[in-house]
């Protein structure tokens, strides 16, 4: 563990000399700003997303609103800058061949390098969710937060109810980072992995809107960034954060699996 622990140490303190790191931050705090000063110069409101009709009478719904509209191509964008690039850039530079040829466990290395693409992943999340309960309560005031089946929640309750949407959220931001890490790994290409991260996604989002496909919507991995609104139901509807947990997984955990078998395999002398 402490060889993990040193990769990973190591890997944040690259993460944060690079540029593209600060730029998916940036979009994380971007985002809420955007539409905190949008909702301010407008007079409308995003009625026909989950929230979008109270994010005039409560800050609270604004990150709430926020993941909607940020699965679309927010995140999965901001996970795959860093998990398509950790170990692409490697190749690319030509220190891939010094790192596997140091004394650790090349499964230490690899558990490092993924550890800090999710620790990545999650902090971009959290970041958005933070700035948007700050900018949202400015605007909106900290208030009471309406819930899907029309209860009302002291704010104290409403941080509990976003905390955990993130959570629940994060699972399929997860497995768009393992895909993300399963093509780093395997084209050798950041910018083909990047980009090729983001189209799977935009892929899968478009198999759930084109018709006659309904009966695979459920099981396709955008689908479970809806999870979330089981959790602000009264009682919590768990059987869609159930779903999410075990789908995500079918998604993120062979791919993490196919990535590291080839981390391992791969030619040092070759390249």
């Amino acid at each position: 563990m402490s060889g993990v622990a040193t990769v990973y140490r190591w890997e944040l303190r690259k993460l944060r000399a690079q540029k593209r790191t600060y730029l998916g931050l940036a979009a994380a705090v971007a985002a809420p700003l955007i539409f905190v000063t949008a909702l301010a110069l407008q007079s409308g409101s995003p009625n026909d997303v989950p929230f979008g009709r109270y994010v005039r009478e409560s800050g609270l719904a604004v990150p709430l609103v926020l993941l909607t509209f940020g699965s679309i191509w927010l995140f999965p964008l901001i996970a795959s800058l860093v998990a398509g690039d950790i170990v692409a850039s490697e190749d690319h530079n030509g220190t891939l061949k010094t790192i596997l040829t140091r004394s650790l466990d090349r499964g230490q290395i690899f558990a490092g390098k993924a550890l800090a693409a999710i620790t990545y992943a999650f902090a971009a999340l959290l970041t958005m969710g933070v700035v948007a309960v700050v900018a949202g309560s400015i605007a909106s005031g900290f208030d009471p937060l309406t819930t899907l089946s029309g209860d009302t929640v002291r704010p104290g309750r409403g941080l509990v109810l976003i905390g955990g949407s993130l959570l629940v959220y994060f699972m399929p931001l997860l497995a768009i980072a393992c895909i993300g890490l399963l093509l780093s790994t395997v084209t050798r290409n950041s910018a083909g992995a990047v980009v090729g991260t983001l189209m799977i996604a935009l892929i899968l989002q478009l198999l759930g809107i084109l018709p006659g496909l309904d009966s695979i919507r459920p099981y396709l991995l955008p689908t479970q960034f809806d999870a979330w609104q089981g959790l602000v139901r009264t009682p919590i509807d768990w059987h869609p954060i159930g779903r999410a947990a075990w789908v995500c997984s079918l998604y993120g955990l062979p791919c993490l699996f196919a990535a590291y078998l080839v981390f391992l395999r791969r030619d040092v002398a070759g390249g």
